[in-house]
């Protein structure tokens, strides 16, 4: 495949993560700058943390981006009584051979959608912090790789609801972004009223744009867009404003740099630029950044909170102006 590496142009890229968005949006209506935010950073390597209430198509944006880049995919219903072996998977005896043999888990594929993530116990939900930094399963003190590429989407409900675990900041610092959905506009429920309709079914068929070796040279690629040294510095200011602000009791750590850095890059190429502008950067802020911020206590209980600091940040922060 390096020869496929070497032949996908940016402009290649922009054209197939516009095919996907287009396919995964016949069974996700409305949502695309939400869409092409999951995208970057699929493309950026990381992982994804949706956070909102139910039945807003959590769970079908994952399934959907699954189909449509015709990856491996499994989905763990993350419930109280789940154990790290049901993850991960173990060795058994295996009789008929007289040893132990391997039976891999649902971890070991490409795409892996941990639904409703903090309705587990803090035990089990470390079992997803190495393969989701290192990318690989450790099992009676053997190694073993996870299939590349490998992708965590993971879902959760508010943190307010019974029964949930929030999950600790040394696994949400390995999630690239977080982001919510959010309710459809009364046309864009119609609109899925409609398809529904059209279907008469309730299931969505969606064809694959791409496969695991094509999207992995689309990643390579990514490497060639340029930052110039001054966003890069841009960067650098914003995560340390977080850093320095009075109403944040822990500010974004290095991984929040990089994950802006990233992210931005992706951006850019699905937009068909071999080269970053501020405004990719700026949107990123919120979604890679608020999740990795511990505010003061008596902020604990405004969620807005963390809105209103990270716009604040964008403001203060000067705009480099590049050529």
């Amino acid at each position: 495949m390096e020869s496929t590496s070497e032949l996908m142009s940016i402009a290649e890229v922009a054209t197939r993560s516009q095919r996907i968005i287009q396919e995964v949006s016949k069974a996700i209506v409305g949502k695309q700058a939400v869409l092409e935010k999951i995208l970057a950073a699929f493309l950026a390597g990381g992982h994804v943390l949706l956070e909102d209430f139910p039945g807003l198509a959590k769970t079908l944006i994952a399934n959907s981006f699954a189909q449509t880049l015709g990856m491996g995919f499994k989905r763990i219903q993350f419930t109280p009584d789940l154990l790290p072996g049901d993850i991960t998977g173990g060795y058994i005896y295996n009789r008929a051979e007289n040893k132990f043999v391997l039976r891999e888990g649902p971890i070991f594929t490409n795409l892996i959608l941990a639904d409703e993530i903090n309705r587990a116990s803090p035990r089990t939900q470390s079992a997803l912090l190495e393969a989701m930094q290192e990318y690989q399963v450790t099992l009676e003190g053997e190694t073993l790789k996870l299939p590349d590429p490998f992708i965590v989407v993971a879902t959760q409900n508010p943190i307010e609801y019974e029964g949930t675990f929030p999950l600790p900041e040394a696994q949400l610092d390995r999630f690239i972004l977080k982001l919510s959905v959010g309710y459809p506009t009364p046309e864009q429920e119609q609109e899925i009223l409609h398809r529904r309709r059209e279907r008469r079914q309730d299931a969505i068929t969606l064809q694959a744009v791409t496969d695991a070796q094509t999207f992995l040279a689309m990643r390579r690629a990514i490497e060639e867009v340029y930052l110039d040294p001054d966003i890069e510095k841009y960067i650098v200011e914003l995560v340390t404003r977080t850093r320095t602000n009075r109403q944040v009791a822990v500010g974004s750590s290095p991984r929040g740099a990089l994950a802006l850095l990233k992210l931005s890059r992706a951006y850019a190429a699905m937009q068909g630029r071999a080269y970053v502008i501020p405004d990719d950067v700026k949107l990123f802020v919120r979604p890679a950044l608020q999740h990795r911020l511990i505010l003061q206590p008596d902020l604990w209980s405004s969620p807005q909170a963390i809105d209103h600091i990270l716009n604040d940040i964008i403001t203060a922060v000067p705009v480099p102006v590049v050529e």
